[in-house]
């Protein structure tokens, strides 16, 4: 008995060929006809905001965000879990390290939702995730 493949007929490519092409186009109607669901985020105004002031005092020379970003301070993606009181205290006397960066009552409510938005996205250490053949990453 012998096991050598024959090679496809010129018919069977094409029918190949069809099927594939139809399968990609079909995927990619998919894809684009249904959007991706996003999270509904309370205070989603206050989040941004805080987000906005993340970048414009470039915080992330600095800190961390999920393991990514400078190390001459902590990462932050879960600093809410010491509570609000502990992040307005730093936002307010800075440190020997952290300026003061004379942050008024409104943008410092708008980075503590941002911390507690981060909070709710997973855990900072990226070396927990788990990355899969393809792509995806899940905590």
């Amino acid at each position: 008995m012998s096991l050598i493949m024959k090679p496809f007929s010129d018919k069977h490519k094409a029918i190949l060929f069809i099927v594939l092409a139809v399968s990609f186009f079909s995927y990619t109607v998919v894809l684009y006809v249904s959007p991706p669901v996003d999270r509904p985020l309370e205070h989603a105004t206050a989040v941004l905001d805080g987000k906005a002031l993340w970048q414009k005092y470039n915080c992330n020379a600095c800190h961390q965000l999920y393991g990514l970003g400078g190390y001459l301070g902590p990462d932050l993606t879960n600093v809410y879990e010491k509570g609000p009181d502990y992040i307005k205290g730093f936002l307010v006397t800075g440190t020997n390290v952290m300026p003061d960066f004379h942050l008024n009552n409104e943008e410092i409510e708008h980075l503590i939702s941002y911390f507690k938005y981060l909070n709710t996205t997973g855990s900072a250490d990226p070396r927990s995730f788990k990355i899969y053949y393809d792509g995806r990453i899940e905590q």
